[in-house]
């Protein structure tokens, strides 16, 4: 299955499809005619995946590689000048290619690598957790984390490719597939009433891992749909935050120890709509939806602590810009909408979320 995203001179294609890992070299020689390539990836995805892209590819390029420590820690600004190093070590020009084979935050992290080394040099996403394929590899959002919060410095940053295979996610661990349901879930809820009923409609992850690619091609078309409306984040594509703005905090809150970014998303979802309820700005019911398909598929809607605790962080976020925070509500599922508020919408601090 193949997507393009329509950006002008920044398109390219997106494939989905089982043991395209094996044919990688098929596919990046149509986009990428240079000689030398950095794979970036973790400890976890390398073993299991990077000596089999590296061979696949070291037929038709010099091919290089630099293994990170796996986990959120990693997308930190220090981690930036390990990989500057590894590519001015390899000798990598502005005509050669990275490749970020790894989940969210090895897209993230090597994708501004890629964005900010000489000013840029051609990137190629190979996600491999559900996550990282359904969001976090399409649409250019590249970044790390500061101390003082998530993506704080970032850059929008296309790749020329993304290859997806849905047979990598057989090695996740089951915790990251529900982290990564917690976005498809997602989907469903701001843009598309149908796939929440699919979803809803199957009693595990196990039980829905037959539709699984087609499921992946639903989000990965969304994403496009919104990102081709929207490429710098400025209107549409805030849609893509609903349940972001509690989730972002939630990870900060623990060190991004206990919660995934995927189970953070889904908490953020039903206590955002639950707390849009109360105020009538969406449909009545919506929540409990929201709550029967995240028990479906194992995912956390509450985190224990003060709404309170949470809004100091908030606060600090990058989407609140002089006290003017958008958030993303519902009217119903599958119907999503930007409102313009403040801090005062989370005003019910002694309430545990």
């Amino acid at each position: 299955m193949k997507l393009t995203v329509n950006l002008g001179k920044d398109s390219y294609p997106i494939y989905i499809e089982n043991n395209i890992l094996s044919q990688a070299v098929t596919y990046i020689s149509q986009v990428f005619t240079g000689k030398k390539i950095m794979i970036v990836s973790d400890d976890q995805v390398y073993p299991l995946y990077g000596e089999r892209l590296s061979s696949n590819l070291a037929s038709a390029y010099e091919c290089h590689h630099l293994v990170l420590p796996h986990g959120e820690s990693t997308k930190a600004f220090q981690s930036l000048p390990i990989i500057y190093t590894a590519l001015l070590d390899a000798r990598l020009s502005r005509s050669d290619l990275v490749i970020a084979l790894g989940g969210g935050v090895i897209g993230d992290l090597a994708g501004f690598a890629a964005a900010s080394y000489l000013r840029g040099v051609k990137l190629v996403q190979i996600p491999t957790s559900l996550l990282a394929q359904v969001d976090s590899s399409v649409g250019g959002k590249v970044a790390v984390d500061l101390p003082q919060g998530k993506n704080l410095v970032g850059a929008f940053y296309q790749p020329s490719l993304v290859l997806i295979d849905p047979l990598v996610l057989d090695t996740l661990d089951k915790r990251f597939i529900s982290d990564g349901m917690g976005e498809v879930i997602k989907y469903g809820c701001i843009w598309d009433a149908e796939l929440f009923q699919t979803l809803a409609s199957h009693s595990s992850f196990e039980d829905l891992k037959e539709e699984l690619p087609s499921i992946i091609y639903r989000c990965v078309d969304i994403k496009r749909i919104v990102v081709e409306h929207d490429q710098f984040d400025t209107g549409e594509r805030m849609l893509l935050n609903f349940g972001h703005t509690l989730a972002h905090t939630i990870e900060q809150h623990f060190n991004y120890q206990r919660e995934s970014h995927g189970e953070a998303v889904s908490i953020g979802m039903y206590q955002i709509t639950k707390l849009a309820e109360e105020q009538g700005l969406t449909a009545s019911g919506t929540a409990e939806k929201i709550l029967d398909i995240l028990r479906t598929y194992g995912l956390p809607y509450e985190c224990g602590l003060p709404l309170g605790t949470l809004t100091e962080t908030i606060s600090l976020d990058k989407k609140n810009l002089n006290n003017h925070l958008n958030i993303v509500l519902l009217h119903n599922i599958g119907d999503s909408y930007i409102k313009p508020t403040n801090i005062q919408f989370f005003a019910d601090s002694e309430r545990i979320v």
